[in-house]
């Protein structure tokens, strides 16, 4: 695969926090601001939802109880959605029902109020690096798909069969074709996937499937 397309970097990386206390959401802004980072603030899921991006990577810090929808369904539903952000769940209620359905959902941290404000910043970051890795992984899968979409049905035969290790004159007699004409083939999937090996090949397969 190209360089460009193994480091491409990811777009801007902000928070999102959604609590419907103004003063929690004026402190936890100030926070995470504090530390240069992107913060918008939200009263409600609902507000958020309206706001949100699905496919940019990032970090929400939810409370959990708030009118309307709750923390834990906005969760649900973005894990429904495919979003790419890290979830940092907070509440001033907690039990352990509540934090199994928070930790089931993917969440980074469930954290109780009061809490340590450098834990917090510290899930945080944490949940801004699995949401930047997991975009990553999504645009390389996406880029991947996009080269194998040039192949031909018999290029792509062709391909799998090259990284299964066999020889041109065994793929020849083995889908009736010449070894030239295998030859030829061989050369059109590395020229399209953009790919200069067959360990290159083999890894490109892979992250295809």
């Amino acid at each position: 695969m190209t360089r460009d397309a193994d480091t491409a970097a990811p777009p801007p990386r902000t928070v999102y926090v959604v609590d419907d206390d103004p003063a929690m959401r004026h402190s936890l802004g100030w926070l995470i601001g504090s530390l240069g980072l992107e913060v918008r603030s939200f009263a409600s899921a609902e507000e958020f939802l309206r706001a949100l991006r699905p496919d940019q990577p990032g970090c929400l810090v939810t409370d959990v109880r708030m009118p309307g929808m709750s923390g834990l369904e906005l969760q649900d539903m973005l894990a429904r959605a495919g979003s790419m952000l890290a979830v940092v769940v907070i509440t001033g209620h907690a039990d352990v029902p509540m934090a199994a359905r928070a930790f089931r959902g993917g969440a980074v941290d469930f954290l109780e109020k009061p809490f340590n404000d450098q834990l917090l910043l510290d899930r945080v970051h944490e949940a801004l690096e699995t949401s930047t890795q997991s975009w990553a992984a999504h645009a390389r899968k996406a880029r991947v798909r996009s080269l194998l979409a040039r192949l031909t049905p018999r290029e792509r035969q062709v391909a799998h069969l090259v990284v299964a290790g066999k020889l041109n004159k065994v793929i020849a007699a083995e889908i009736n074709l010449s070894p030239k004409t295998v030859e030829v083939h061989r050369h059109n999937v590395m020229e399209k996937l953009e790919v200069g090996s067959v360990a290159d090949l083999t890894r490109l397969l892979i992250e295809a499937e």
